[in-house]
């Protein structure tokens, strides 16, 4: 366990929540790369399958992190009230219903999968690659899902440092696993999928035996006031999980609008996507340390505190972005021929790389932004901030940028619609904090 004692300063506090969720976010970005660079050595084929997959991913990993917030934020609370046996049993509700909805998302996608890459603008040449790969990853998606609500039961009792421990792992178990599945045993695309089946089915063997007999998830539930506590998961789950959708929306549109530059285009989107998901782990971790101290500094009335966390968390991911951007402009040439052998995908890489790492500052305020307003309760205003940033800022100035200079002037567009949407968040966060400070000071 590793709850920061009240009486460090809050970068201290901060650092002690944090570290443990940055290795392990971390961990999780660097076999998805791993698995970019393996699985580059396919082909372009392969890779741009991988490409069209992601926007599905990133639905998946929507609803998740989304109950994901709900968790933390209700068995905190219930915890904070001395009500422990109603948080256990909050907890294996929360792995009941994540695990159920997640299935269903997963049988639908199953089902609809050519009518999606159709959708999508998928050459059909690669539609036979593509279902190959899909029964695999869909049975990663929800083990991987299963796995993501054991942490989060674990982080709503303020233990960061065993998921972080697992995801560092379940990762270089996957990075091992993946040359073995990919070319050893010869099953391809596929066997990256199976990579990752293996280790997060040995992360659920072990994280859930330890939440059972730490008593963190008990399935009792007909102990539970089930309806009170569904619409109580509901309430935060619901917006929570629809600001998290806009991201995955967003990367359908964007996708199926690369796609019209051909297959080369999508393979090296799908690649800088991943670099972007590796380059932000800071500001993943963040999210995920900074909701618990917030919502124990806003229970206490401490709203200046509050100003002062939110205002050290945005300067650093400020400062810390901008030089993981230089280093990938520094790099891209690097960096291109590193992840595919491909002339073609190694040249649109690499003007990937040269402009939308410059932004990745604006996107992590943006990203940071909704998870404080979550926490703080503001949770429409952290559903507005989602959508506005996609579709006020990313998704037109992609559009346009293509229309003045192809996939380059596409990539341009989402820097600039990035360090807008970064602008545009803060505001409303600060807007929001006011309105909470009045409050305060009337109450």
């Amino acid at each position: 366990m590793n709850k920061p004692p009240e009486s460090a300063s809050l970068p201290r506090q901060l650092f002690i929540m944090t570290w443990p969720m940055l290795f392990g976010v971390l961990s999780l970005m660097t076999f998805q790369l791993a698995d970019s660079a393996f699985i580059g050595q396919l082909g372009r084929d392969p890779l741009a399958a991988l490409g069209f997959t992601l926007p599905m991913q990133q639905l998946i990993i929507g609803l998740q992190v989304g109950l994901g917030i709900a968790t933390t934020a209700i068995i905190s609370r219930t915890l904070g009230a001395g009500d422990e046996l109603r948080a256990y049993r909050l907890g294996g509700l929360v792995i009941t219903v994540g695990g159920s909805l997640v299935f269903v998302l997963c049988i639908g996608l199953w089902l609809l999968q050519s009518q999606i890459m159709t959708w999508l603008g998928a050459e059909e040449s690669l539609l036979p690659m593509i279902r190959s790969y899909w029964l695999p990853w869909l049975i990663a998606a929800w083990t991987g899902a299963v796995l993501y609500f054991g942490y989060s039961v674990c982080r709503s009792h303020g233990d960061t440092k065993l998921p972080g421990y697992m995801m560092v792992v379940t990762s270089l178990l996957n990075i091992a696993l993946d040359p073995l599945y990919i070319f050893v045993f010869g099953w391809g695309l596929p066997g990256a999928a199976w990579a990752t089946v293996t280790s997060f089915g040995i992360g659920c063997l072990v994280i859930y035996p330890k939440l059972l007999k730490r008593h963190w998830a008990r399935f009792d539930l007909s102990q539970l006031a089930l309806g009170q506590a569904l619409k109580q998961l509901n309430n935060i789950m619901a917006p929570a999980m629809v600001s998290q959708l806009m991201p995955a929306a967003s990367a359908m549109l964007a996708t199926a609008l690369v796609a019209g530059f051909g297959s080369a285009a999508v393979a090296a989107w799908g690649l800088g996507t991943r670099l972007e998901f590796f380059s932000i782990v800071v500001v993943l971790a963040l999210t995920m340390s900074m909701p618990p101290m917030i919502g124990r500094l806003l229970g206490a009335g401490d709203i200046e505190q509050i100003r002062k966390l939110v205002r050290i968390g945005v300067r650093f991911v400020v400062v810390w972005q901008l030089a993981i951007g230089l280093i990938w402009l520094a790099a891209s040439g690097l960096v291109s021929d590193v992840f595919t052998s491909d002339a073609d995908v190694q040249e649109v890489l690499a003007g990937y790389l040269v402009r939308v790492p410059l932004s990745y500052s604006g996107l992590g305020v943006c990203m940071l932004m909704v998870s404080v307003c979550n926490a703080l309760g503001l949770a429409m205003r952290a559903l507005l901030v989602s959508t506005l940033r996609l579709f006020l800022c990313f998704l037109p100035l992609l559009w346009l940028g293509s229309q003045i200079n192809g996939i380059y002037g596409l990539m341009s567009g989402a820097l600039v619609g990035n360090l807008f949407a970064g602008v545009m968040a803060y505001s409303f966060y600060r807007a929001g904090m006011n309105k909470l400070r009045t409050a305060s000071a009337e109450a």
